[in-house]
C-alpha cells in the first residue's frame, strides 16, 4: 500500500471511526484495517471472505488477541481445533502455535491486537497486494512471524 512508512512511538490518543482504518492492507484475500499502532500495541480489524485463513504460525515475541465481531473463526490453538463467534475473545500467548480460518459461507470480522507491537505493521506494508505465498512466508520470518511447515498440522 502506498503511503507513509509506519514508525512506532507512543500510542496516539484519538478515535478510529467504525468502518475505517488509518491504513488498509490486502493480504492474500484478507483486508486489514489498522485501528491503532504504538510501541506497546498494534490493533487491526480483519475482513475475511469465506475460504480464507492464516496457516499455523508463531509470534515468538508477541501476545496476540482476537475479539470476534462477526461470523465464526475456526482456530488452531496449540494442537487443538476450536471455534469462536461474535463476542468471544481469543488469547494466543507468545510462542503458541496458532491459525485462523473462515470455513463458513459468510464473512468473518475480528479485531486483532498484538503486544508489544513489534514489526507486524511493517510486515503488512510489505505483504500488501503480494500474491506469492512463499514470499509471504519468507518476509514474515524477517518480521518475527514464523510459519510452521506445510503439512505439520492436521486439518490446516
Amino acid at each position: 500500500m502506498a503511503g507513509e512508512e509506519i514508525v512506532l512511538g507512543p500510542l496516539p490518543k484519538g478515535i478510529t471511526p467504525a468502518g475505517a482504518g488509518t491504513k488498509v492492507w490486502n493480504v492474500l484475500g484478507h483486508t486489514y484495517f489498522m485501528k491503532a499502532a504504538g510501541e506497546t500495541s498494534f490493533a487491526f480489524e480483519t475482513y475475511d471472505p469465506p475460504g480464507t485463513g492464516v496457516p499455523p504460525h508463531v509470534h515468538p515475541t508477541q501476545d496476540e488477541h482476537i475479539y470476534v465481531l462477526e461470523g465464526v473463526f475456526t482456530l488452531y490453538l496449540d494442537g487443538e481445533w476450536t471455534t469462536a463467534g461474535p463476542g468471544d475473545t481469543v488469547r494466543m500467548p507468545k510462542g503458541l502455535p496458532h491459525a485462523y480460518y473462515n470455513r463458513s459461507e459468510d464473512i468473518t470480522r475480528g479485531l486483532f491486537w498484538v503486544s508489544p507491537a513489534g514489526r507486524l505493521a511493517q510486515l503488512f506494508d510489505r505483504l500488501h497486494d503480494l500474491a506469492d505465498p512463499a514470499e509471504v512466508v519468507r518476509l514474515s520470518a524477517l518480521h518475527d512471524v514464523e510459519f510452521l511447515p506445510p503439512g505439520s498440522v492436521d486439518g490446516a
